[in-house]
C-alpha cells in the first residue's frame, strides 16, 4: 500500500490522476445519458445502434491523433479538449430549453464530442511513463484503471438513477461542469518540454513527416506479435459495440433506466476488480497469449450465461463478473506497451491501437442495433458471449500467440522486424 501512496508524492501524477477521475465522471454520465436519451427520443434499437455507430466511428481515425500527441504539449491537448467538450455538451440542454431538441440533434452532437475525446486517453497514457519511473508503471496503470473503472462503476449507476429522477437532459448540464473542473485540474500539470519539435519549413514537409510517423506506429502494431492481440481485440470490440447498443432495450424490458445503470455499473465493477487484482495475480510471469486465451474464454462463458439467469439481480452479477478478465488483461498489455515502445512513439502507438481495435465498434453497434430490432436484445448479448469464446480459442491455437513471451521477459528487442514483415524473438 505504501508503494501506491508514494506515487502520489509526484505532483504531476496527482494532477493527471485526479483530472482523469473528473474526466471519467463526465464520460460515464455522458455515455449513459446519451444512449438513453436516443432510446427515449427514438424508441428503437435502430436509433441506439446508429448512436453507437456515430459514437465509435471517430475511433477509426484516432490513429491520426498519435503524431499530434507526440508533437504537441500534452497539457495543452488535455486542457483544450476539455474546454471544447464542455461547450458542446451545453447544446443539448439549451436545445431542450428552447424546445428544438430532437434525436437528430443528439445524433449530430454525439460524434463531434467523441472526436475531441479521442485525444484524451492516448495523451494520458503517453504522459504516464514521462512522469513515473519504469518500476512504478504497473502500479500507475493499475491506479489509472481504478480511476477509470471505479468512477465508471459508481456513476453508471448514479446516472441511471438521475435519469429516472431528473431526466437525461439535466445530466448533460452536469456533465459540462465536470469537464470544466477537469480543465482546471489539468492546468496544474508541469511537464518538461520533451515534445518532438517540428523542423518542417512548409506544409508539404510537415505532411510527409506526419505520414512517416503514422507508419512507424502502425508498423510496430502490424508487423510484431502485437498484431495477434490486435486481431482478437478488433473482433472483441465488435461484439462489445453490439452489446452496449441493445442494453437500453434489454434494461427497458427488465425494469427501466435503473436496470440500465446497474448493468453498466456491474460491467465497470467487474473490470475494476480485474484491474485491482492484476498486480497480485502476477500475470506478467505467464505467457501473454495463454493469459489472453484463458481470460477471455472465462469472460465469454460468463457473458453468455448471464442471459439465461432466472433473476435480474443474478443476471447483473454474472454479467459484471464477465468483465473482470478484461480489466486484468488491460493492465498487463498497457504496461507491456509502455515498457517496450520508445517513449517518443507512445502517443502514435496507443492512438493507433485504440483506432484499430475500435474500428469494429461502429460496425458492431450498427449491426447490433439493426439485428436486435428483429431478434431481440437477449439473443444479441448471448451470441456476443459465444463469439468472445471463439476469440479465446483463436489465441489458444494460434502459433504466434502461443509463443509470445511473458510480460517480464518482453523488452524492446522483441519488436525487431525481420525483412520488414516478421518479428524476431531474441533470448
Amino acid at each position: 500500500m505504501s508503494s501506491y501512496l508514494s506515487i502520489f508524492q509526484n505532483r504531476n501524477f496527482r494532477a493527471l490522476f485526479f483530472g482523469r477521475i473528473i474526466t471519467n465522471i463526465g464520460d460515464s454520465l455522458y455515455a449513459v445519458a446519451a444512449m438513453w436519451l436516443v432510446f427515449e427520443l427514438g424508441g428503437s434499437t435502430l436509433y441506439t445502434g446508429l448512436a453507437g455507430f456515430l459514437s465509435f466511428f471517430p475511433r477509426i481515425i484516432q490513429f491520426l491523433s498519435g503524431p499530434l500527441i507526440d508533437r504537441y504539449a500534452l497539457k495543452s491537448i488535455l486542457v483544450i479538449t476539455q474546454f471544447i467538450q464542455c461547450i458542446l455538451l451545453l447544446i443539448i440542454p439549451v436545445a431542450a430549453y428552447f424546445d428544438f431538441l430532437s434525436v437528430t440533434l443528439v445524433l449530430i452532437v454525439t460524434p463531434i464530442i467523441t472526436t475531441f475525446n479521442m485525444f484524451v486517453y492516448p495523451a494520458q497514457s503517453a504522459a504516464l511513463p514521462k512522469i513515473l519511473e519504469d518500476h512504478q508503471l504497473m502500479k500507475g496503470n493499475s491506479l489509472f484503471t481504478f480511476a477509470y473503472q471505479g468512477v465508471e462503476m459508481s456513476f453508471n449507476a448514479i446516472a441511471g438513477i438521475l435519469i429516472a429522477s431528473v431526466g437525461a437532459v439535466t445530466i448533460y448540464f452536469i456533465d459540462s461542469l465536470t469537464f470544466l473542473i477537469g480543465l482546471l485540474i489539468f492546468l496544474q500539470i508541469r511537464l518538461p518540454d520533451n515534445r518532438i519539435h517540428s523542423k518542417e519549413k512548409d506544409l508539404k514537409q510537415f505532411i510527409r513527416t506526419y505520414h512517416n510517423e503514422l507508419l512507424e506506429g502502425a508498423q510496430l502494431l502490424f508487423k510484431t506479435f502485437l498484431s495477434r492481440l490486435l486481431l482478437g481485440a478488433i473482433v472483441l470490440n465488435m461484439v462489445i459495440g453490439a452489446t452496449f447498443v441493445v442494453l437500453p432495450a434489454y434494461a427497458s424490458e427488465q425494469g427501466g433506466p435503473e436496470i440500465y445503470g446497474f448493468l453498466l455499473m456491474a460491467a465497470a465493477l467487474g473490470s475494476l476488480m480485474g484491474a485491482l487484482l492484476a498486480p497480485f495475480l502476477k500475470l506478467e510471469r505467464f505467457k501473454i497469449g495463454s493469459v489472453y486465451a484463458g481470460a477471455f474464454g472465462l469472460a465469454g462463458i460468463l457473458w453468455a450465461l448471464s442471459m439465461i439467469m432466472p433473476w435480474t439481480w443474478l443476471t447483473i452479477l454474472v454479467f459484471g463478473l464477465g468483465w473482470a478478465p478484461g480489466g486484468a488483461t488491460n493492465i498487463l498489455i498497457n504496461t507491456v506497451i509502455q515498457r517496450v515502445i520508445p517513449k517518443e512513439m507512445l502517443g502514435r502507438v496507443f492512438s493507433t491501437a485504440v483506432s484499430m481495435s475500435g474500428i469494429a465498434m461502429p460496425i458492431g453497434s450498427l449491426l447490433g442495433g439493426v439485428i436486435g430490432a428483429f431478434v431481440g436484445s437477449t439473443v444479441i448479448i448471448f451470441t456476443s458471449g459465444l463469439i468472445v469464446i471463439g476469440i479465446a480459442i483463436f489465441w489458444m491455437v494460434d502459433k504466434v500467440s502461443r509463443t509470445i513471451p511473458s510480460g517480464e521477459e518482453l523488452n524492446s528487442s522483441h519488436l525487431k522486424l525481420k525483412n520488414n514483415s516478421k518479428l524476431t524473438f531474441t533470448a
